[in-house]
């Protein structure tokens, strides 16, 4: 079988000052194994090929759709991702930046500096470089430019906001870069000292303008794989989509690749057709809708990182979770709708979700239903969804978001690590009295799927909340879960945690002398103690 080339698509982004086509590439070619093998732009590093170490990090510029959302600079929304488990057409229309970029932003500085030993120096490094260099921030080098590349992006932002990150923001947003032999101290030293040096910023109108002229091209590309061509759809309408769904019920799904990237690169799956989702705008909205008395909506395409921002402007209590969600490169790519409808049983969203009553929509042709999102779930890694029918959206009623909610992640590391279990919990109480009127007790890491205690839940509704019906509900839990053992902790530890976390949700929500988040979490000293470390102290 071959293609016809008249009407082969190319994939064209902006890089490196210019649009670029691609042709000829595999639809899961990934974006760093182009930059070194076909683009030579070796700076960006392979370290584990399955987005968790931040070596091969890089910075994706697309077109921004609201000007004030964060992350946006002058029209151009810039966000770091992991070049390893992102697929090349996936770049189509957007804009690509690498550590060599930021050697061509260098050139508009001063040739030469009087030092003090009074001799020129010539001075080529971009001011994120050059304090990495002053601090002593690379050793062996090989996670450097991962590193140069997030401290770029957060330099960009702060730049344009006119604004300097505190030490702990700047461990926050190199979260997912990983260094084992400088450490960090040095690494954060230089995130604070590249604003000190002459500014460099980038001149974001060519990109605007590139990106511009291929906004409203659509995109379907095609290559050839030994005797079988494999397409790659990206429709741009949510109609579009779910006529292509429909029309391809058995073709790969795509959205932020963080999960599909790994089937790649790490169990050598072959995908066939892709739909990608991820330049579907309708998939990203994220609004309040009066709808059944009132609702937060979040498109399935919307990032991570923007559904999470959304849910803890409305319940701040959320806000360590976001945090601990994988690491910002990861979330900027990945998707809520695409945790939820992967049906990991170790993912944190669903229990956050369960919580709060959420609804998924789902959507066939022009079929839309929704349900109750622990009725998704049928048993490990199976689902309600049927044949050309695709996750729409997550509905979160505003009531659920007006009780006390907790989230809280359980793992080894605070930073960028896999849950051992995660629990989202929601209680509300009788007006003027102690006795529980609605409780929600969900958990991840429990069993084949997430999903709620129901005999926890029932030994509390209509009990007061105190010490006794905790102890009682704790009790009830070992009839919900038979957790397993596996690497990450044994079903004996994983029980005894969840029971606790039911303890802690009492201790920070009883009607008398209810604890302050900070004083039930072991986590609420880390920042105070990193910056001490930090400071020498």
């Amino acid at each position: 079988m071959s293609t016809d080339s008249s009407k082969i698509q190319p994939i064209r982004f902006f890089h490196r000052g210019k649009i670029v086509d691609v042709t000829g590439v595999h639809p899961t070619r990934s974006v760093l194994d182009w930059l070194r093998e076909d683009a030579r732009c070796t700076g960006t590093k392979e370290g584990c090929n399955e987005g968790d170490c931040g070596a091969c990090t890089v910075v994706i510029g697309e077109l921004a759709t609201d000007p004030q959302a964060p992350g946006t600079i002058d029209g151009l929304s810039l966000q770091t991702v992991n070049a390893c488990i992102q697929f090349l057409p996936t770049l189509h229309g957007k804009a690509l930046f690498t550590v060599e970029d930021l050697k061509a932003q260098a050139q508009c500085l001063p040739k030469t500096q009087t030092g003090s030993n009074g001799k020129h120096a010539v001075h080529t490094l971009h001011p994120v470089q050059q304090a990495m260099v002053d601090c002593h921030g690379s050793q062996c080098g090989f996670c450097t430019p991962g590193f140069v590349m997030s401290l770029w992006a957060s330099y960009e932002h702060h730049q344009a906001e006119g604004t300097q990150p505190t030490r702990q923001q700047l461990a926050d947003e190199l979260s997912g870069n990983l260094c084992r032999c400088t450490g960090y101290r040095p690494i954060l030293d230089a995130g604070q000292r590249m604003f000190d040096l002459p500014a460099v910023r980038l001149d974001t109108k060519p990109v605007v303008a590139a990106l511009t002229a291929l906004k409203n091209e659509g995109f379907d590309y095609a290559a050839p794989l030994g005797a079988r061509i494999d397409h790659f759809h990206a429709p741009k309408t949510l109609a579009q989509l779910a006529a292509l769904r429909e029309q391809k019920p058995r073709a790969q799904l795509l959205a932020g690749s963080t999960d599909v990237g790994l089937w790649v690169n790490k169990q050598f799956r072959d995908l066939g057709d892709i739909i990608y989702v991820g330049d579907v705008a309708e998939l990203k909205t994220i609004e309040d809708r009066p709808d059944n008395g009132g609702e937060l909506y979040i498109g399935a395409g919307a990032s991570l990182e923007s559904a999470f921002a959304a849910l803890v402007e409305r319940v701040p209590s959320l806000a360590e979770v976001w945090l601990r969600f994988a690491s910002p490169p990861i979330r900027h790519a990945g998707t809520m709708g695409g945790n939820v409808a992967n049906g990991s049983p170790i993912g944190d969203s669903p229990p956050v979700l369960m919580s709060l009553d959420a609804q998924i929509e789902l959507r066939r042709g022009d079929a839309v239903r929704r349900m109750p999102l622990p009725d998704f779930y049928l048993d490990y890694m199976k689902n309600q969804l049927q044949p050309g029918e695709f996750v729409q959206g997550l509905a979160i009623p505003h009531a659920a978001m007006k009780r006390q909610v907790r989230a809280y992640k359980i793992s080894k590391r605070f930073d960028c690590d896999i849950s051992a279990l995660c629990a989202g919990f929601a209680i509300e109480l009788e007006a003027g009295s102690d006795t529980v009127k609605a409780v929600r007790l969900a958990f991840g890491g429990m069993a084949a799927v997430v999903k709620r205690a129901a005999n926890a839940e029932a030994a509390l509704v209509g009990k007061p909340w105190t010490q006794a019906s905790v102890a009682t509900a704790k009790l009830a839990l070992a009839q919900d879960f038979k957790p397993l053992s596996d690497m990450r902790a044994s079903a004996d530890y994983r029980l005894l945690v969840a029971q606790n976390l039911i303890q802690r949700l009492w201790l920070e929500t009883r009607a008398e002398e209810a604890l302050p988040i900070e004083e039930t979490s072991v986590w609420s000293v880390m920042p105070h103690a990193v910056n001490a470390a930090a400071q020498g102290v």
